[in-house]
């Protein structure tokens, strides 16, 4: 069968009030099953890879895919962006908001297009908005997916300091600055075994600072505040009914796998996977993999039926 796209190439927004909104697409049949991608720290929704999207669509899914708050298109907030030693000493300003602000945006878009139930499949930042939505609304989450999260606890998923001192480096001021800044990252982070298209990733760069208009690098630190300023949230992770699945590598320099056995263990009943040589990134080599397992879990906890 030939699936049709929703708005599969084109921005739509949702209000989360006081003036500001949230820009999402979705992709797949309108009656079918919602699953919701809420993308991880300075990712807009255009980097989950096409061919996670398409496999999930193969497989009966309504996707939807959202810019969180302070990236892609969606509103930049008004508060002040943390100074670097805020940063590095874990201290977020008391105005900053956090990821239960984030998990409410997550909230506003269900009501907005009208979806009292999703599957929420979240990857690092996104699978902490994920786990609050979780926690707090589980009359709204059927699933939940979390890959290579943290549960905010610091003795547990913390990066290496390799990973700080990258982060630490000045704002990108040019789409070519920041590509190349991304590169450096990505290179670090991603798996040292799989490989990774550097074309797609540098096009992915420049579509991102292009969608920004530029302005990323204050919203980067507004999201990092809003980690920091949750805190540890095992007791509140503690919490989820939702039928769980986490997912991450074992060699993962931004979250270290600690972070995604500590999500499982807080969990009561979640699957937890470890896929060897992953790094912080979906190389195309486990794409695959990724969407077998979230349409598996799916499958197996909410009676979705076998692919179209």
């Amino acid at each position: 069968m030939r699936y049709a796209w929703i708005m599969a190439s084109e921005d739509e927004f949702c209000d989360i009030g006081d003036g500001l909104r949230l820009c999402y697409r979705q992709a797949g049949e309108p009656d079918a099953p919602p699953v919701v991608l809420l993308a991880g720290l300075s990712y807009d929704l255009t980097n989950w890879p096409p061919a996670l999207i398409d496999g999930l669509v193969a497989a009966g899914l309504r996707v939807v895919t959202v810019d969180n708050r302070d990236i892609g298109r969606s509103s930049r907030m008004p508060q002040r962006p943390p100074q670097p030693w805020r940063v590095f000493a874990a201290k977020p300003r008391r105005a900053a908001y956090d990821l239960s602000d984030m998990a409410a945006d997550t909230v506003l878009l269900l009501d907005h297009l009208g979806i009292e139930r999703a599957h929420l499949v979240g990857m690092s930042m996104g699978g902490m908005i994920a786990q609050v939505v979780a926690a707090t609304r589980p009359d709204r989450v059927a699933t939940l997916t979390s890959i290579f999260s943290s549960t905010g606890d610091r003795k547990v998923g913390q990066p290496a300091r390799s990973t700080m001192l990258l982060l630490g480096k000045p704002a990108a001021r040019t789409s070519q600055a920041y590509a190349e800044q991304y590169l450096t990252m990505i290179r670090h982070i991603a798996s040292l075994s799989l490989p990774m298209d550097e074309d797609r990733e540098r096009a992915w760069a420049l579509g991102a600072w292009e969608r920004a208009d530029g302005k990323i690098a204050a919203g980067i630190g507004r999201q990092i505040s809003a980690i920091q300023k949750s805190g540890n949230r095992t007791a509140q992770v503690r919490r989820i009914s939702a039928p769980t699945l986490v997912i991450n590598g074992d060699r993962d320099l931004m979250v270290n796998p600690t972070g995604g056995a500590a999500t499982a263990a807080a969990i009561a009943g979640a699957r937890h996977v470890v896929i060897p040589e992953m790094g912080h990134h979906f190389s195309p080599a486990v794409v695959e993999e990724i969407v077998e397992l979230i349409v598996g879990h799916i499958r197996a906890h909410a009676g979705l039926e076998t692919a179209r």
